[in-house]
């Protein structure tokens, strides 16, 4: 059952299943035995309930079952409606071709509020008659934490995150191989700075740790490109840029750098 579907043709706001102790006071059976052949309760089904034929269900009388019970001769019931989950390879009700099941995440709620805070607050609008109503009100929100959370799910692999370069929190990491290296300080200091004056999210990591610490923490956080400045950029003008998402590793000459940082992160 889709507890949504009940909710909505019951008008409710919310639905609980019943206790061990209810369910017996109502049906005189314990758990497992309840039907509904003479039981006083209202009784709401889905319309595959009521085309069954020839069923079986509880007795409501301990370790006994009923069978050949049919809708409309055996019980009857007060609301008929759709209120059961749908299942992967049952056909579309629209198109006919079989539904397929797929992971989602909520990333955005809409409720309807109706008028009830209209009508305490006085808010209200003229129709095209000129009369006073109420305004009938809504609620809709976009999670940026939920929104974060799918774009995880969908892009990381087993060393971390990849961040899209659209939403990720920082597009480039500069890290020098060694901060203790003024050289490599210097240039990565520059490439930071160039970055930054051209608006790239982009962060310094100068921590005195061995480089492999640094890459490793790189991918976790996932940066869509690492530009590591080490000895090739000392000796021979060179930094390494690595693309996160593909793993593709080039030598850019320093001064070629911004130019080809700017050219891929549209794309990443």
């Amino acid at each position: 059952m889709n507890e949504i579907k009940l909710l909505n043709a019951l008008g409710a706001l919310t639905v609980d299943l019943a206790s061990e102790e209810q369910v017996k006071d109502v049906s005189g059976a314990p758990l497992g035995y309840a039907g509904p052949v003479g039981i006083k309760v209202r009784i709401v089904a889905d319309h595959e309930v009521m085309a069954m034929v020839n069923g079986i269900s509880g007795a409501n009388k301990v370790d006994a079952h009923l069978i050949n019970v049919n809708p409309g001769r055996d019980f009857k019931a007060d609301l008929i409606e759709d209120i059961r989950m749908v299942q992967a390879g049952e056909p579309c009700p629209k198109c006919g071709a079989q539904l397929q099941e797929a992971r989602g995440i909520e990333v955005g709620q809409i409720f309807k509020l109706g008028t009830k805070y209209s009508k305490a607050l006085g808010a209200t609008f003229l129709d095209e008659n000129g009369k006073e109503k109420p305004i009938v009100m809504g609620c809709y929100g976009v999670g940026v934490s939920r929104t974060m959370a799918a774009a995880i799910e969908q892009n990381h692999d087993q060393d971390g995150i990849i961040w899209p370069a659209s939403i990720a929190p920082y597009q480039v990491i500069v890290i020098p191989v060694s901060a203790k290296d003024a050289k490599q300080m210097t240039i990565a200091e520059e490439l930071y700075n160039e970055l930054s004056k051209l608006g790239i999210e982009v962060v310094l990591d100068d921590r005195p740790e061995r480089p492999g610490v640094k890459f490793k923490d790189a991918d976790l956080i996932g940066f869509p490109l690492r530009v590591v400045v080490g000895g090739k950029a000392t000796d021979e003008g060179v930094v390494e840029i690595r693309q996160r998402r593909s793993g593709q590793t080039d030598l850019i000459p320093i001064s070629d750098v911004i130019k080809y940082v700017r050219e891929i992160l549209p794309i990443l």
